[in-house]
């Protein structure tokens, strides 16, 4: 699977892409992850990629120009990239999301920034409109790190323990999952539950079964 993030602050999703769980599934070739500036296409000495409003306002806008030239680059890596564009008019990134973007060869994010992005990219590119909530972030690229993470987790082999996958089922179905406790035993007074002591696995399954029934009730 190949993921493209386009954001003019590589910076902020670099170090998270190379750790944990989708660092690993990187270095495992099981994911091509490429940070694209759109910046590079900017032009002038200091390569300014925004401008002011057409009629006034604060804030900056992101040009057209070079992120439509980036787009264009995007669209040669693969035969048919599927866009998204991060915006809260989106659509909301949930579990079934993620499972429909993983049978994707190739996902392209693009991070919105500032007072946004040229309307003329969304007219002439038709990236899908994808939100991670109701809420307002400095800018699409925490959203791309969401959406990367939650797809990538999914890909054959990326996830250690091939039985830890049966949670994001559980999720995409409305369930949650059930408490988890380790050592040491007692902990400023709070004991864990005799049921997960007692070592019969029936036992065991039946609690956190009540567990996950409870947590997805409530």
């Amino acid at each position: 699977m190949q993921i493209d993030v386009i954001s003019i602050f590589p910076e902020m999703l670099e170090p998270v892409l190379a750790s944990s769980i989708v660092g690993r599934a990187r270095r495992r070739g099981l994911v091509e992850i490429e940070v694209i500036n759109p910046r590079i296409w900017a032009g002038g000495r200091h390569k300014t990629i925004d401008d002011r409003p057409f009629g006034g306002g604060p804030g900056m806008v992101l040009a057209a120009p070079p992120i439509a030239a980036c787009l264009d680059y995007v669209q040669t890596r693969s035969e048919r990239p599927r866009l998204l564009m991060t915006s809260p008019q989106g659509r909301r990134f949930d579990q079934a999301f993620a499972r429909e973007l993983v049978a994707e060869a190739h996902v392209a994010i693009l991070c919105g920034h500032y007072e946004g992005i040229d309307e003329r990219i969304v007219d002439l590119y038709k990236p899908e409109l994808v939100s991670i909530g109701d809420m307002v972030l400095s800018g699409g690229e925490l959203a791309a790190l969401v959406i990367t993470d939650a797809v990538v987790r999914l890909l054959p082999g990326a996830l250690g323990n091939a039985e830890s996958a049966v949670a994001e089922t559980d999720l995409a179905a409305g369930a949650y999952d059930h408490p988890c406790y380790t050592r040491p035993r007692e902990f400023r007074g709070l004991s864990v539950p005799e049921a997960l002591m007692s070592g019969d696995h029936a036992q065991i399954e039946a609690w956190r079964a009540a567990e996950r029934a409870r947590r997805s009730e409530s």
